[in-house]
């Protein structure tokens, strides 16, 4: 569907449902480390002596399947993100379950625009983040994004492949037909 949005922009016409979606692979990675600390938390736990220690042996388990749980489910959340925007409203989903999810009414926004490169150090990381100055971001990868304007000032950035599909399909549906003009003097 993206491939066809783009050719629809390019033309001119107004897809009615145009979605996109961008991955960063590296953040399976991550995820590995997150198990890895969660195998390494259930080792621990059988195999360590109980003699020595309950108190640490408890804390050394529970500290690294938490950890492991954190990074694990925080990282496979951010391994992907969906975006969809149709003549109502733009909907961003992340990572395999679709949470975080994000739907932004089309009545809110004002305008978008393309950024041709969104970068996580920009944001201060990967995943959903907040910045007193710049709105929200959804950021999973380096690369093209799209950053819609809201009514109440505010902001929101997303990085999507075939970004600038997104901001004419958005600009398309903002565009609202002037309504017809009655005849003064009949």
């Amino acid at each position: 569907m993206r491939k066809e949005s783009r050719q629809d922009a390019t033309l001119g016409l107004r897809p009615a449902v145009w979605t996109g979606r961008a991955t960063n692979r590296f953040q399976w990675i991550a995820a590995a480390a997150g198990a890895a600390f969660m195998a390494l938390g259930i080792t621990l736990a059988v195999e360590s002596p109980w003699t020595s220690g309950i108190t640490a042996l408890v804390m050394a388990v529970f500290g690294c399947v938490a950890v492991g749980l954190l990074v694990l489910f925080g990282t496979l959340a951010f391994v992907h993100v969906e975006v969809r925007v149709d003549d109502r409203a733009m909907e961003v989903r992340c990572g395999h379950i679709g949470l975080p999810r994000r739907t932004i009414p089309l009545t809110e926004v004002v305008d978008a625009d393309y950024a041709p490169r969104v970068t996580p150090r920009h944001w201060g990381g990967w995943g959903y983040r907040w910045r007193p100055d710049g709105g929200t971001a959804v950021v999973v990868r380096r690369g093209e994004g799209l950053v819609v304007r809201l009514a109440d000032g505010r902001s929101f950035t997303v990085t999507v492949d075939g970004a600038e599909g997104a901001v004419a399909s958005i600009r398309g549906h903002l565009r609202r037909p002037a309504p017809p003009q009655t005849p003064t003097g009949a």
